[in-house]
């Protein structure tokens, strides 16, 4: 892996129901990472639908194909000495654990919060558009989309009870014991 100022590229994985606060976090963390002099990029899964995954729709193969596409990305990045700040529901263990591995320096990051914390913030009118029935299998609402929470993630952050400063002092916090910051 290149280094960049010493130090090594990562991704960080924000995993968690819509409207959990991955991209919140993350948006809010990337300042702070340039201001460490690291050389930092976002990977959003609405940026990615409107541009590197626009003919992939939502079924649970095109979820994968999703995903399969944005790791190969967040590994090049990595692989040159970027932070990657990667916020995608992603599902699936089964998946993530596949991009785990094959991006390296990967850290899963869990943005837990209940599903009816998310109704509740829900700004973009997903889950009211999912619970009428216009959009099927949404992950969270519906049992053929189901969300897999991380048995195992290097962090939690539960944006229920800690606000966006207090996650990214977590993430800083957890940069610095892994040597990455």
């Amino acid at each position: 892996m290149k280094e960049q100022n010493g130090k090594k590229g990562f991704t960080l994985w924000f995993t968690g129901l819509s409207g959990a606060g991955k991209s919140t976090i993350a948006d809010a963390l990337a300042p702070i990472l340039r201001d460490r002099g690291l050389k930092v990029e976002r990977l959003d899964g609405d940026i990615v639908r409107k541009s590197l995954t626009k003919d992939l729709g939502f079924s649970m193969e095109d979820r994968k194909l999703n995903i399969e596409r944005v790791t190969f990305v967040a590994k090049l990045l990595t692989r040159n000495g970027v932070a990657v700040l990667a916020s995608f529901i992603s599902p699936s263990i089964e998946v993530r654990n596949e991009s785990r591995n094959e991006i390296g320096n990967f850290i899963e990051v869990f943005v837990k919060a209940s599903l009816d914390a998310c109704i509740e913030r829900d700004v973009k009118g997903l889950y009211k558009k999912a619970l009428a029935g216009e959009i099927k299998d949404f992950t969270g609402i519906h049992d053929t989309a189901p969300y897999e929470q991380p048995p195992t993630p290097e962090l939690v952050l539960d944006t229920e009870k800690l606000s966006v400063e207090e996650c990214i002092e977590k993430i800083i916090a957890k940069l610095e014991e892994l040597q990455y910051l």
